[in-house]
């Protein structure tokens, strides 16, 4: 006997409208609240300032996130096994794709690299030359962590001001 199968939930009132999603910080030039970023933020080095592309976070080690710079190029920002954060161009130069972020980690001879995912050469984070093919490369960004500072210690009233002297 087939018994029709119960409703996993209630349909939405009439008028009810979907939440809004929440804002992307791997986007590039926005701001992410405070509790997205506990451990701190990456930034970019793009032209001659930093640029921060997402919430330390949102980055698992060994794995990529794509982002965009403020030019609207993507990138490949990574986060190895030790802590250490890197960023290259995501495009693979021998396929056009933006996939690099999609990637596997690896290291030859101490060297961290990136394999790319379609026709798997392998492209050194460091520097962006490509371990398998000499001659191509991808470009790469200094990258960093920027903790938050710790708030200024305040009393009751607010910060506290210097004794007057007489």
């Amino acid at each position: 006997m087939n018994r029709p199968a119960p409703p996993t939930s209630a349909p939405a009132p009439a008028g009810a409208s979907e939440p809004a999603p929440a804002p992307r910080p791997d986007r590039g030039g926005g701001q992410p609240g405070p509790d997205e970023h506990p451990s701190g933020l990456v930034e970019v080095r793009f032209d001659v300032a930093w640029t921060q592309v997402c919430a330390l976070a949102r980055l698992i080690p060994g794995r990529g996130r794509a982002a965009l710079l403020p030019d609207g190029r993507q990138i490949a920002v990574f986060l190895d096994r030790t802590g250490r954060v890197y960023a290259i161009g995501n495009r693979d130069p021998f396929t056009g794709a933006q996939v690099l972020a999609r990637g596997l980690l690896g290291s030859a001879q101490g060297r961290p690299f990136v394999a790319s995912p379609l026709l798997k050469q392998r492209f050194d984070l460091t520097d962006g030359h490509c371990l398998d093919e000499p001659g191509t490369r991808v470009p790469t960004h200094p990258a960093r962590v920027r903790r938050p500072q710790p708030p200024e210690t305040q009393g009751p009233q607010g910060p506290q001001e210097p004794p007057a002297t007489l």
